[in-house]
């Protein structure tokens, strides 16, 4: 069914603000796939603040080029469903490369990542990467080990001082209880 020129309007004007908020594109091919297993990858993908849309080619294609982005033209074939990352590329391919795995009917195409496309071993390459929260803690946990370290060292030159305050107080308490006998 043919779309009016003011749908293609809109849907022009909705891939170009959403090519222009994303960090990275991902296009799928989800041909046979049913609604429900749509909406659980929809639901998925807001869960990592990023949005999949099923995608006209032509209008698609028509968005990157207005938003100066590369246009792969070998992954403009089949039905599209193209997925927007608004914050971070890694957890949106991860979600893209986990749920192709287990629904067979979506397979990845290819991307965009700034101004270059990306093949189906980068964007599962990038979907392995940690996340940003990942990362922080991974720095965090790099600069507490060494201070961590400096407080084990001295609690334990403490302890150890301690413990010979104490032998010594115990030795004399058991001599003055010796010669008190």
């Amino acid at each position: 069914m043919a779309i009016t020129k003011a749908r293609k309007d809109n849907l022009l004007a909705s891939y170009s603000e959403l090519i222009g908020q994303s960090r990275a594109i991902f296009m799928t091919d989800y041909t046979g796939m049913d609604v429900k297993s749509m909406e659980e990858l929809r639901r998925e993908m807001r869960g990592v603040n990023g949005v999949i849309q099923v995608t006209k080619n032509t209008l698609l294609k028509l968005a990157l080029e207005n938003n100066d982005k590369p246009i792969p033209e070998d992954i403009f074939k089949g039905q599209i469903a193209t997925g927007f990352a608004l914050s971070e590329a890694p957890s949106v391919a991860k979600v893209l490369v986990d749920f192709a795995k287990k629904e067979e009917k979506l397979t990845l195409t290819g991307g965009i990542i700034g101004n270059d496309t990306l093949t189906v071993k980068q964007i599962e390459a990038l979907a392995n990467l940690p996340s940003l929260d990942q990362l922080r803690a991974q720095i965090i946990g790099l600069v507490s080990a060494p201070a961590q370290g400096i407080v084990s060292a001295i609690a334990s030159g403490v302890r150890q001082v301690v413990n010979v305050v104490d032998a010594y107080a115990k030795s004399e308490e058991s001599e003055a209880a010796a010669e008190a006998a």
